[in-house]
């Protein structure tokens, strides 16, 4: 088994290896965060456009189809009864009223979905979680070193950071 880095787990790793592989690691904490917002946002938009659509549909019967549905219903209603061709206008109205009002009720379903998805805010709010964690974070404290190791130590900072 190795690290992200290549070096194998439980090998001395010199301090750059690990700054290198701490930025490798955050970088693509990054990327993920972004990836996420843009699925959430593109989730949000296609509800919103559903909800647009349904609404969009719902003015399309009303509007155009109330005349020629409106003359069909009324004098289908006058054919099966004996009513007044008035109230059958009335009636084929009505039913034209209800088609759109469910139509609308869709829409708002819909809206009110694309509404409490707030993808960007969750992900806006995790980054901000982890960008405050990261400012907090602090080294693990070290043994001190022996006076007669320094100069040895001093010598690996060097070659590590060549």
């Amino acid at each position: 088994m190795s690290a992200p880095d290549g070096s194998p787990v439980g090998a001395e790793r010199s301090i750059g290896q690990l700054f290198a592989s701490a930025t490798t690691e955050l970088s693509a904490l990054v990327h993920d965060e972004i990836a996420l917002a843009k699925a959430q946002l593109k989730q949000d938009v296609k509800r919103g456009a559903l909800s647009g659509g349904a609404f969009s549909v719902a003015g399309a019967v009303l509007v155009f189809s109330l005349p020629m549905l409106n003359f069909a219903l009324a004098y289908g209603i006058r054919t099966w009864s004996d009513w007044n061709l008035a109230i059958c206008f009335l009636l084929s109205f009505a039913a034209n009223v209800l088609v759109a009002v469910v139509l609308v009720l869709i829409g708002v379903v819909f809206a009110k979905k694309a509404q409490k998805g707030k993808g960007a805010q969750k992900v806006a709010a995790s980054m901000k979680e982890t960008a405050g964690v990261l400012q907090n974070a602090k080294p693990h404290p070290r043994p001190e070193l022996p006076q007669e190791r320094v100069p040895e130590a001093l010598e690996a900072v060097a070659r590590s950071s060549s």
